[in-house]
Formats: C-alpha cells, sequence, structure tokens
C-alpha cells in the first residue's frame, strides 16, 4: 500500500460496549478498506471484544480521526439506560525499523592490543564492524583470527540493531497506548447502529 499509516480504535477505557465497539467497527472498516493489515488487538474481559486494535491502512483512513458513535441497547446489559457508546480512532506513531543486511556492513580492521603478546600487536587481528545505514558500530578483538573477529563483531552489531528496533517498537506502543485516554465523546466522525452495526452517516 502507498502512503500507508498506523491506526489505533480504542475503547477509551470505556465499559464492555466499547470494547465490542472497537471490535465491531474494525469489522467494518475491513469491509470499507481490504486492504487494511493488522498489526496486533489488546483483548477484553468479554469474548471478541478488544480495548484496542491497531492496523496498517492507506492514509484516506486519516479522515476518520476523533470519536466513532454507536447507538444500540447494550447486549451485556439490557436494562441498562445508555445506549450510546464511543469509541476512538487516532493515527498512531510507528516505530522506524531498520531491516538487518550483512551486505551493508563496512569493516575496519586495526592493530588488537588484546591478548597474544607480539603476535597480536603485529597482525590487523581487531575488526570494527560499522552498519552505514545508521552508523552504528561493534568491535571485536577477542580472537587471533580476524575472520572470526569479523564475524563476532557482525553479530554484536546485528543485536545493537535489533536492540533499537525492539526499544523503538515499545516506545511508539506506549505512546499509543497513552491515546485510550483521550477519546471526546460527541461530534462523532461516523454513526453506526444496532447491534449489526449499520451505518446511519
Amino acid at each position: 500500500m502507498d502512503d500507508t499509516i498506523m491506526i489505533q480504535i480504542s475503547s477509551g477505557q470505556g465499559p464492555d460496549e466499547c470494547e465490542l465497539g472497537v471490535a465491531k467497527l474494525f469489522d467494518a472498516l475491513c469491509r470499507e478498506y481490504p486492504d487494511i493489515e493488522l498489526i496486533d488487538k489488546s483483548p477484553a474481559r468479554q469474548n471478541g471484544c478488544y480495548k484496542s486494535i491497531r492496523f496498517y491502512g492507506g492514509s484516506e483512513l486519516k479522515t476518520l480521526e476523533g470519536s466513532v458513535q454507536w447507538i444500540c441497547v447494550s447486549p451485556f446489559r439490557p436494562k441498562h439506560k445508555r445506549k450510546n457508546w464511543f469509541v476512538d480512532v487516532r493515527a498512531g506513531t510507528s516505530a522506524d525499523s531498520v531491516d538487518f543486511d550483512e551486505s551493508k556492513i563496512r569493516f575496519e580492521t586495526f592493530r588488537s592490543p588484546g591478548k597474544g603478546g607480539q603476535h597480536v600487536n603485529k597482525t590487523e587481528s581487531g575488526v570494527r564492524a560499522v552498519y552505514e545505514p545508521t552508523g552504528d558500530s561493534a568491535i571485536a578483538v577477542d580472537e587471533r583470527s580476524q575472520l572470526q573477529n569479523k564475524k563476532t563483531a557482525a553479530e554484536r552489531l546485528r543485536q545493537i540493531i535489533e536492540g533499537k528496533n525492539k526499544s523503538g517498537a515499545d516506545s511508539a506502543k506506549e505512546h499509543n497506548w497513552l491515546g485510550n485516554y483521550k477519546i471526546v465523546r460527541g461530534n462523532p466522525i461516523r454513526i453506526y447502529e444496532g447491534l449489526e452495526f449499520k451505518r446511519r452517516r
């Protein structure tokens, strides 16, 4: 998909009905936008209900940012007077990740000051691996073999890149989760009605 963005649907810390609304809205959007790609779901207490759902979709989905109203008698509490439930839709933050590619590593050699005495100091067995797309680097001086040190430095560099990817993903997920507290009840972008979740406008 071109111009892909990340969207999060949230119950906004609402009750079970809002969490069911999250599931129903996601299903409705999947029918409307077949190219939607699920990222993850945060399950709620009730089966088939979700606190939030994150997915990738086309940039046109950004027009849905705001609250979505669902008018329906509660399927969980039939005698409950409330019939208006709201879920939040917003464009989320997606972490920039780096796909590690060993072909983009630049290796530099140097004389190792490590163990081995004069033999090590006379040969450039120390290796620095530099990942050119990001500038991250890792060093290996563990072995007398330059080839072995290259393998070690490359593996350390891979771990650095993957660690950064995970840290960025965790930060983005935390940022998006805070959006659960920002729901605005009123002035809905869309309105749906009934258990069939039919769109009114």
